[in-house]
Formats: structure tokens, sequence, C-alpha cells
């Protein structure tokens, strides 16, 4: 398993930044994810905080090395990153849940196959052209699919940040999975939230990568797309992934154990690279943290 990752996250021109970006891998399988906390809601980055840690936990727990059924894990996983959402918050006793939206993607055996729920999106590229993309679960995309408006008016429609689905609200999720994919050398996912597609085309996206590759057009989209939402734009965050099947890159060693590697929320221009193994219990700890932060500042208004 061969690929080149690049994984960014900036604030924009929020106080804060609710997205996050991180992943996983083990030497027959890779998972990325991006969540982006919702900030109409309480503490929507502790919701995408908990989503990370908890799908990445669950990846780390049964990728050994391999997925029995990579579709299956990321409904699960997902629907696993809800209920702990909503623990999280019954067990600090939140007035409501935080919420956040997330899409996800497991590569394995040389197949892509991904899920999500909410606007976060992943697009496959291949050659400047995109072979697929994932459909927003929003209000502007019903107007869309019913003909009632263009795409291109999105970036300035009043309702374009209506979701009605996510992690964490008061229904289930539901948790779209595409078709597996096969990836060609060369092929090209990005996982990014709305912050960057927004106020950029597909088609501005695609071109960009087909001229530059991941390493310089992404951050350059990221540029290009606080360039253009100004003072309102919101955090703006990608993971991408270059499938290099046949490049000679060094393999993960067969002993060590599954990395898992998270952009810092706020961090700008740098290139993922493999960092500390977290444990089980060290995971457990960091949500513990996170709830007993929530907890804290609930008691703080009362």
């Amino acid at each position: 398993m061969q690929f080149s990752i690049y994984q960014e996250s900036r604030r924009g021109a929020r106080k804060s930044n609710q997205d996050r970006v991180a992943y996983c891998y083990s030497r027959s399988a890779l998972l990325m994810l991006l969540a982006d906390g919702m900030g109409g809601h309480l503490r929507g980055e502790m919701a995408a905080q908990i989503a990370e840690q908890s799908v990445t936990q669950a990846f780390r727990r049964e990728a050994r090395p391999r997925l029995s059924d990579p579709g299956a894990f990321l409904r699960e996983a997902l629907t696993g990153a809800h209920r702990a959402i909503i623990q999280g918050a019954a067990d600090a006793g939140l007035p409501e849940a935080p919420r956040t939206t997330c899409v996800a993607c497991v590569v394995q055996d040389g197949i892509a196959c991904w899920a999500h729920a909410g606007d976060s999106r992943l697009y496959h590229m291949r050659d400047g052209r995109i072979l697929a993309q994932t459909k927003d679960h929003s209000l502007v995309q019903q107007l869309i699919d019913s003909g009632r408006m263009r795409e291109e008016a999105l970036p300035a429609h009043p309702d374009r940040n209506r979701i009605f689905n996510c992690l964490g609200s008061l229904r289930p999720p539901r948790v779209d999975i595409c078709a597996t994919t096969r990836l060609n050398t060369g092929d090209v996912l990005l996982l990014c939230s709305d912050g960057l597609w927004s106020p950029l085309s597909a088609k501005i996206i695609s071109s960009a990568i087909l001229k530059n590759g991941i390493m310089q057009a992404v951050p350059e989209l990221l540029d290009e797309a606080e360039r253009r939402a100004g003072h309102e734009c919101d955090n703006l965050s990608a993971i991408a992934l270059a499938w290099e099947e046949h490049a000679p890159t060094e393999q993960p060693d067969q002993g060590r154990p599954l990395q898992s590697i998270a952009a810092p929320p706020q961090e700008t221009g740098a290139a993922a690279a493999p960092g500390e193994y977290l444990a089980d219990d060290e995971i457990e700890r960091a949500i513990a943290r996170i709830r007993s932060a929530i907890k804290g500042q609930a008691d703080d208004k009362t």
C-alpha cells in the first residue's frame, strides 16, 4: 500500500477552529476522516473531536491489519461516534448534544470506500476529472436536486448552512455509503469541509490538483478559499491522498503499531507526518477530558 497524503486545518476568520482531520493506517488498510463541528450548536468542536477519536479508535481496534467489511465498518463507526457524542452530552448534563458533520474513507486492497453525514465532502479525481462526489445532506442540495436552484448560486444562498443530517442530533444519522471504487495510480481522494469547497467550484479544485499535485495544490486551494471568503471565511480543512500503487515508497513495518495522525486545529502549511502512537487508554483519557471540559463549561453557566 503506497500513497502520498497531505492534511491541513485552518481557523479562517472564525474565533476558533471546530474542524478536525486525521488519518490512520496499518500495513493493509488506511482510514481518512474529516469532521466539521457545527457552530450553530453548543460546542461543535467537542463533537468533532469526539467523532475523530471514536472513529480512529475503532479503526485501530479492528484493522488487524485488515477490515473484514470496510462499508460495514464505516457505517458502524460513524453511528458509534454519534452515540459517543450523545453519551458525552448526557454525562455532562448539557441541554443538547453538540453536533458535527463527518466524512470518512477507507482504502484497502487498492479499493476505496467512503461514507458521510452532512455537508463535509469527498471528491474522487482522476486525470483532472471528478469521477465521484458525495452529495450534501442540506436544504440547498435538495433545491439543486429538484431543479429550483443552480449549483453556482450555492455560496450566496442564505440557507447554505442548513444541514438536516449530522452526528449528535436528536435522531440517528443517515450514513451514506458509496459503492466500492478501485483506485488507479495517480487517483486523488480529497476530503474537505465546506469552508474549502463552498467558495471554490469543483472545476477549480480538480484543475489545481491536476496541475500541481496534492502537496502544492491543497495549500494553494486553502489560500484561494480564504481570499474569496474574506471576513466571512469559515474554518477550512482538507485531507488529500494521491494513490501511488507502483511507486517505490517505504512500506510501514509489519511489527509496528497502527499510526494515528491528526492535524492540530489552526495548523497552517504542514504536510502530515507520522506522529506518536496513542494507546487505547490514552484515547479514553482524551475523550474523558473532553467530557470533563464540556461539564465544566455547563457548570459555569449554572
